[in-house]
C-alpha cells in the first residue's frame, strides 16, 4: 500500500481508516511496548542461584540484573521510537511502504526485539540508524523514505514522510534541492518543558551527529553559542560511546563534569532516559574535595591561585623536601655489617629525580634500591640472597631512617598550607614565577594552626589536588565530558585533565559566556592545560532553542564580550515572544510572570543575585509558587526563581529578566557583567520579557555592527 504523503513539510493527521498507515504504526508501537515488557520480564525471572557459586558473585549479578531491569523500563510519556527508515536495496522498487526488496527499521531510544530475536526497534546509536540523522536528497545513503513520528504524551498521533531516493523522491519545497525544516521536528524542539532536561535523540542534526559519533580515541572541543545544543551533544556522545565501546568503558568509567549542582540536577535524567545508568556526575569542587571548603577568596587571590604557574610552585616546594645524603647507611644482618656509601646513595637519589616519576612512587622505590645495593655486596661476598632478603633489608630500621631523611613523606594539604602561610617558603619556590604582589595576594592574612582548622577556599582545594597528584597518580577514566568549560581556571583544567590522562574528553562551552575573572581566552590554551592539545575544535552556530528575536537581541552584546565569535543563527521559524518593557516596579514584574505562566511550559524569573531575596518575598506575598534552581518544577509550580549566577546551562520555555543593569553591576567588572547578562538573555525557548526601571546597558541599545 502506498505511503501517505502529506503536503510538503506538513505532519499527517490521524487517519479515519483503521487499517491506514497511522493505525499500522500505532499497532507496531503497541507490539513494541509488549516486546519490551517481555524482555524486562525475562530478566526479572532470572534465578541467580543457578549460576553463582558464592555470595559475592550473587551480589554482583543481582546488581547487574537490577541495572538491566532499570535500563529496560518503558517510560510511558516517552516515545519508544520516533522515526523509521525504509532502505532501498532493490533497483526499481517504487513503494516506500512494504515494497519487495526494501528493509524497514524503526529508530528509537533503545533496542527492542521480539520473542524470536528479530528487531522491532533499532537503537539510535546503531550504524543502521545513522542515515536517520544524515541522509539527504543529495546523499540518500540508500534510504528510500525517512518517516518522523509525532506524539502527544506517549500516544502516536502523526507522521511525516520524506522521500529521499527512487521515483517517489520529492523535495520539501517548491525548488529542487531546497529544504524546509520538518514541522514535527520543529514541534519537538519547541515542545514545552517542565522538569529536568530531556534528550534530543529525535532531533539531532547532521552537524551534531558527526560530533556525537566521533571515535573514543580522539578528544573533541565543541564551541557553541546559546541554543546550539552543545550540552545535549556531549551527553548523547557519552551514550553513543557506551554503546560502541561498552566493555572498555565499563572497566575505565565515564564522568560528566558540570559547573554546579543545579546544572547536574537539570541534566541528570537525560542518560537514564537513553538506558545509560552508569555515568558519574560531579562538579570540579566534587573532584578535588580533599578538604572541607569553608572560606572564599577575592577575585585577585583566586586569579593567582588558579594560574597554571602555581603547578610549578607546588612542584618546587614538594621536591625541596628531597635532600642529598652526607653519610652512609649501615645495615646489620646477623654478624655482618653492610655499608652503602654516601656517594652511592646520592647516585640512587639523583637517578630517581631524573626519572621524573611521582614523588610518592620514588619514595617507595628508594628503600628497594638501597636494599638492592646491599644485595649486590652480599653476592660479591659469596652469599645467595633472594627477593625475600631484599624485602627484609628494605624494611630494615637503618634503611627506613635514611629514606625518611632523604625523601620524607609529605602531606599535600600541609604543603599547600605552608606555601600560603610562610612568606619565605613561598618566596623561595615562587621566585621567577610570581611577582611580589602576586605572592602577597595568595598569602593568608592570618595563618591557620593546622590543616583541620584552616578555612580552605575552592581554589585552595584545587591546589591540594595538584599536590596530591604530584605525590601519587590520579586514576584515569575512559571518557570525561566537561560542560560549561569556559569558566574554569587553568588549575581547574589540570584537575579535570588528570582524570582522563589515558582516556579522552569532550569539552563543551562558549567563550562568550565566560563569567569568571579567569574565564578561558581560547580553546587552544584550555586544551593545553587539559593535556589534550590534539583535540579537534568544532563550532556549532545553528541555534535550535533560542527564538530568532531573542538571540538577535542578545547578540548585540557579542562585539563587546567576544569580538571574534560569530553570532548564533537561529533556524527557528517561530520568532518567539519578545518584549522589552520599562517597569514601574514590583507589580509590573509580577504581572509579567503571571502573563507567561498563562502559557504552557516552564517560566524562569532571572534576577541579579542581590535582588533574589526581594523577589522571593514578593512572589510569596503575591501567592505565586516558585522553586529554586535544582528543585524540580511541576505542572502546579512552574516558576523558578533564578539568581543570574546560576542561570548558565539552564533553560525555560519563558523567561522574565529583571533589571539587566543590576545583573551587569553585580559582577566585578563590566565585561564579566555583560557576559553574565548574555547568559541570562539566552535562557528562553519560547519567549523573553525584559523588565527594567533603570536605564538599560548602553550595549543593548544599538544593534551590533555589520
Amino acid at each position: 500500500m502506498p505511503a501517505h504523503v502529506p503536503e510538503p513539510a506538513a505532519p499527517a493527521t490521524p487517519a479515519a481508516d483503521a487499517t491506514g498507515p497511522l493505525a499500522r504504526e500505532r499497532a507496531h508501537l503497541t507490539a513494541s511496548r509488549a516486546a519490551l515488557r517481555a524482555m524486562r520480564e525475562d530478566v526479572e525471572a532470572l534465578d541467580i542461584r543457578d549460576v553463582t557459586a558464592n555470595w559475592v558473585n550473587a551480589q554482583i549479578l543481582e546488581r547487574q540484573i537490577g541495572d538491566r531491569v532499570k535500563a529496560l523500563a518503558d517510560l510511558g510519556h516517552t516515545p519508544l521510537f520516533f522515526g523509521r527508515l525504509d532502505y532501498l536495496h532493490a533497483p526499481g522498487a517504487e513503494d516506500a511502504e512494504g515494497a519487495e526488496g526494501e528493509e524497514c527499521f524503526y529508530i528509537g531510544r533503545r533496542h527492542v526485539h521480539d520473542a524470536d530475536g528479530d528487531p522491532m526497534v533499532i537503537d539510535w546509536r546503531a550504524p543502521v540508524s545513522q542515515p536517520f540523522y544524515r541522509a539527504s536528497r543529495k546523499d540518500p545513503m540508500d534510504v528510500a523514505l525517512r518517516r518522523r513520528f509525532g506524539y502527544t504524551g506517549g500516544d502516536l498521533t502523526a507522521y511525516e514522510d520524506e522521500h529521499l531516493s527512487g521515483p517517489t523522491a520529492v523535495a520539501r519545497s517548491g525548488s529542487a534541492g531546497e529544504a524546509v525544516t520538518s514541522r514535527l521536528l520543529q514541534q519537538e524542539i519547541e515542545r514545552p518543558r517542565v522538569g529536568p532536561m530531556r534528550d534530543i535523540v529525535a532531533t539531532i542534526q547532521p552537524e551534531q551527529d558527526e560530533i556525537v559519533r566521533s571515535g573514543l580515541a580522539g578528544s573533541v572541543c565543541v564551541q557553541g553559542g546559546p541554543g546550539t545544543g552543545k550540552t545535549a551533544v556531549g551527553l548523547h556522545r557519552v551514550a553513543y560511546l557506551l554503546y560502541a565501546h561498552r566493555e572498555r568503558l565499563a572497566r575505565t568509567g565515564t564522568l560528566v563534569v558540570g559547573p554546579n549542582r543545579s546544572f547536574l540536577h537539570y541534566i541528570e535524567q537525560v542518560l537514564p532516559a537513553l538506558g545509560e545508568l552508569a555515568v558519574g556526575q560531579a562538579t570540579v569542587d566534587d573532584l578535588v574535595a580533599h578538604v572541607e571548603v569553608r572560606g572564599t577568596d577575592d577575585a585577585r587571590t583566586a586569579l593567582v591561585k588558579g594560574d597554571a604557574r602555581m603547578a610549578e610552585v607546588l612542584r618546587r616546594a614538594l621536591y625541596a623536601h628531597v635532600t642529598l645524603p652526607t653519610e652512609p647507611v649501615v645495615v646489620v644482618r646477623g654478624s655482618r655489617r653492610w655499608r652503602v656509601a654516601a656517594y652511592e646513595l646520592e647516585e640512587l637519589v639523583r637517578q630517581l629525580l631524573d626519572r621524573d616519576i611521582r614523588y610518592g612512587a620514588a619514595r617507595e622505590a628508594l628503600p628497594q634500591r638501597i636494599a638492592h645495593a646491599v644485595l649486590v655486596q652480599m653476592e660479591r661476598a659469596g652469599e645467595a640472597p633472594d627477593d625475600r632478603v631484599q624485602d627484609t633489608v628494605a624494611r630494615n630500621g637503618a634503611v627506613k631512617a635514611a629514606v625518611q631523611k632523604l625523601w620524607p613523606a609529605v602531606d599535600p594539604a600541609k604543603l599547600v598550607l605552608r606555601l600560603l602561610a610562610d612568606p619565605e617558603f613561598l618566596a623561595e619556590h615562587a621566585a621567577g614565577l610570581l611577582d611580589e604582589d602576586e605572592q602577597k595576594a595568595v598569602l593568608r592574612a592570618k595563618p591557620a594552626r593546622s590543616v583541620r582548622s584552616a578555612k580552605w577556599s575552592a581554589a585552595d582545594a584545587v591546589l591540594i589536588d595538584e599536590a596530591t597528584d604530584l605525590i601519587r597518580r590520579t586514576p584515569s577514566l575512559g571518557h570525561v565530558v566537561l560542560d560549561e568549560a569556559q569558566d574554569l581556571s587553568p588549575m581547574q583544567y589540570r584537575a579535570v585533565g588528570r582524570r582522563c590522562t589515558t582516556g579522552s574528553v569532550t569539552v563543551l562551552g562558549d567563550l562568550a559566556q565566560g563569567t569568571t575573572p579567569w574565564a578561558t581566552r581560547s580553546w587552544e590554551e584550555a586544551l593545553g592545560h587539559l593535556g589534550k592539545r590534539d583535540a579537534v575544535v568544532e563550532e556549532l552556530t545553528a541555534g535550535f532553542r533560542v527564538p530568532t528575536d531573542v538571540i538577535a537581541y542578545a547578540s548585540r552584546l557579542l562585539p563587546h564580550i567576544a569580538p571574534g565569535l560569530a553570532p548564533v543563527a537561529s533556524v527557528r521559524d517561530n520568532p518567539g515572544l519578545f518584549a522589552v518593557r520599562s517597569s514601574g516596579g514590583t507589580d509590573d514584574v509580577l504581572a509579567a510572570c503571571r502573563e507567561l505562566l498563562a502559557h504552557e511550559g516552564s517560566v524562569g524569573l532571572i534576577a541579579a543575585d542581590a535582588r533574589i531575596p526581594e523577589w522571593a518575598k514578593a512572589l510569596t506575598g503575591a501567592g505565586i509558587g516558585y522553586v529554586a534552581p535544582g528543585e524540580e518544577t511541576t505542572y502546579d509550580t512552574r516558576l523558578t526563581l533564578v539568581p543570574a549566577s546560576l542561570a548558565k546551562g539552564l533553560e525555560y520555555d519563558y523567561v522574565v529578566l529583571d533589571e539587566p543593569r543590576a545583573v551587569v553591576d553585580g559582577e566585578p567588572d563590566e565585561r564579566t557583567g555583560l557576559r553574565r547578562l548574555y547568559v541570562a538573555l539566552t535562557r528562553a525557548v519560547s519567549g523573553l520579557v525584559v523588565t527594567h526601571a533603570t536605564p538599560l546597558p548602553q550595549q543593548l541599545l544599538l544593534p551590533p555592527p555589520d
